[in-house]
This record gives C-alpha cells, structure tokens and sequence, in this order.
C-alpha cells in the first residue's frame, strides 16, 4: 500500500483529502504544518507528498527545500495544493523541483489521476536495469507502457557474425543500435593515409553505435569488425531515437543503460593521444588479457594480427612490432606458435602501462 502525506493547515481540506485518499486504498499521514510535515517524511519516508504553499510558520516552498536536501526525501515525488494560480508561484515551486501543482478546490478525480501519474512515473525512474540485453528488453517494455508508446518493439532478434565479417562501416547509414551476446568487435576509423585506428574493443555486454545514432549526419562514425565470432542483437534506430526525444528522464535512464562503455573508449583514446607507443601497447594487451581471449595453461595467449595491435596503439605496424621485440627482450613477453603474444609477466607489463620510460 502506497504511503501519503499530507501536510495542510486547513482542517477541513486536510481531513477531506485523507478520507478520499483512504477509500481509494492509499495509507494517510497528516500534518498540520511545515515543520511537524519535514519531521514526519524524515520518519516514515512517504511514496508521496501533498503540501499546502501557504501556511504559518514553515511555509511550503521552504518545506520542500528541506526535504529536497535529504538524500532520504530528495527524491519523494511532490504535489502542492494551493488556491494561488499565479504564473510566478506555480514557476516558483516548479523551479525549486515540485512534480505538480494543483488549485484548491480540486475534484477527486484530478487529484487521483495526478497522484497515479507521479507514483507510476517515480516507480520507472527508480527501477533498476540490468545493463544486458534483457534489460534492454525490460527498460523499453516499461518504457512503451510509461509513454503509452506501444509500437516500441521489444523483441530483437540475433545476427551471427564470424571473425573479420563487418557489422558495420564507417560512412553507412546508421539504422541500428547493437548490443553485443557473444565475442569480440573491434570499431576503428580509416585515416586520409589510409590507415587503420582502432577507437575501441568492445564484448559481450556492450553496446555498439550509440554515438552514430546521434550523428546529425545519419551515418556510423566508425566501422566494425568482428575479431572473434559475434552474436549481435540490432535495435532500430527509430526505437532509440524515439525514446531519447519523447521524455527528458526517460532518455537519461536509457543512455545511462546504454553507454556503460563509453567512457572506457573515451579513456583509450586519452591514452591514445597523450601516453608513449610503450605504455600504450601495454595498456593494450593488459585490455586483451582481460578479455580473455584464450588461455593457454597458465598463460594468456593472444592472437591477434599485428596490423590490428598496430591500430589499437595507433602506431605504425613497424612500431608495434618493434615495441614487441622490446617486451620480449625484457621477459615481460614471448612469442608463440603462430606469433601468439604470451604475457609471462603481468607484474611488469602492468607496470609498464602505468609508467612511462
């Protein structure tokens, strides 16, 4: 049973209120003023207020300014009752992050509806999502329910892909957001030289081409390739584009869901610009070693063409295969059968990641 509060000075309205709010099943705290109101949402953590602006002592507008401040009740959806209809007051009130606003007197109906519209609305914006594909599915099932959007589809359906098969290229019309089941992607961009640099590594459980989905010009940023074989969920860009433009919260829960690896890629390519090849490359394969690419007893075996490390350092082939030969020459690598890169000392590539020389 939801839990609302009250806090009115007028008698009458009060109990009026909380009879109609009980017999539409609803559990009913009143107050009758701003401070006794503030210690009582402190106690019971109400799903809902309902305030008066104008009212002796502690006054409404102060009421949720302090409650605004708890972290407790910061986020407690709140509703003022007022008979003041100014432009100023009602901008007032919003502005200090009231959710509504209702003029005394009000009918029972558009009470109700407003309560049921910021309860339904608060319970989506707490809700947790898991960062996976099914909570992909269960964000845009409450989503479409919440925006009574229900053409949204909700069920994708899987594409394979194996090793160097291209999901998609730099320059194409972008129509598809991905989230990536399986295996393991890579998206680079081609330089006016003609080569390759890799923008980011991404696997299962990541996101593919959030940003090109906003490109004002409608096509990828970059390409990617499959390095190992991939299972990839589209989701169409009119889903997406839609649930960013219709409602301001819904669109920030949805790109929190959505660009959990962002800021890992914006992180490489700080690494990119500012670190030396060295400390780059083994940045890199410490990246490759998390991903577990595979395990050769107990050592980290990678496979991987040289071009493609070359580009994920942004160096030239050349540079990444001499910076090799280095890590080699200190035991911090060898080289295996099929020029696999096996990590035989992670202590020292894990520092040489952190400190240049």
């Amino acid at each position: 049973m939801k839990k609302i509060l009250i806090i009115e000075d007028n008698p009458d309205v009060r109990e009026n209120t909380a009879d109609l709010l009980r017999l539409s099943d609803f559990e009913v705290y009143t107050s009758a003023d701003g401070q006794t109101g503030v210690e009582m949402a402190r106690k019971i953590i109400p799903d809902l207020i309902l305030c008066d602006i104008m009212m002796p002592g502690m006054d409404g507008y102060e009421v949720l300014a302090q409650l605004s401040a708890i972290h407790e009740t910061g986020s407690i959806p709140f509703v003022f009752l007022t008979a003041k209809t100014e432009k100023a007051d009602r901008r007032k009130g919003m502005n200090l992050g009231a959710d509504d606003y209702l003029t005394k007197p009000f009918e029972e109906e558009e009470l109700l509806m407003a309560i049921e519209a910021r309860l339904k609305k608060h319970d989506f914006l707490q809700e947790e999502f898991s960062k996976d594909l099914n909570g992909v599915r269960n964000f845009l099932a409450r989503a479409s329910a919440y925006l009574n959007k229900d053409h949204i589809a909700k069920v994708y359906r899987e594409k394979s892909y194996d090793k160097r098969d291209l999901i998609f290229m730099e320059g194409d019309a972008a129509h598809y957001l991905y989230y990536l089941d399986k295996g393991l992607v890579k998206t680079h961009k081609t330089t006016e030289a003609g080569k390759e640099f890799v923008t980011g590594m991404f696997q299962s459980g990541d996101f593919l081409g959030q940003l090109s989905l906003l490109n004002p010009k409608g096509t990828y940023l970059h390409t990617a390739t499959v390095m190992e074989p991939a299972v990839v969920y589209p989701i169409p860009k009119a889903d997406f584009i839609e649930l960013l433009a219709e409602n301001r919260e819904v669109s920030r829960k949805f790109m929190e869901l959505i660009s959990k690896n962002l800021i890992e890629v914006q992180e490489q390519l700080v690494n990119m610009a500012y670190c030396p090849v060295r400390q780059r490359m083994a940045h890199i394969l410490l990246k490759l070693q998390e991903l577990g690419l595979i395990d050769d007893k107990d050592q980290v075996s990678i496979d991987i063409a040289r071009e493609d490390l070359a580009g994920m350092v942004g160096t030239a082939t050349e540079t990444a295969i001499r910076t090799l030969s280095e890590f080699k020459e200190e035991g911090i690598i060898k080289i295996g059968k099929s020029r696999r890169i096996i990590i035989k000392n992670p202590e020292r590539l894990a520092h040489a990641a952190t400190f240049s020389q």
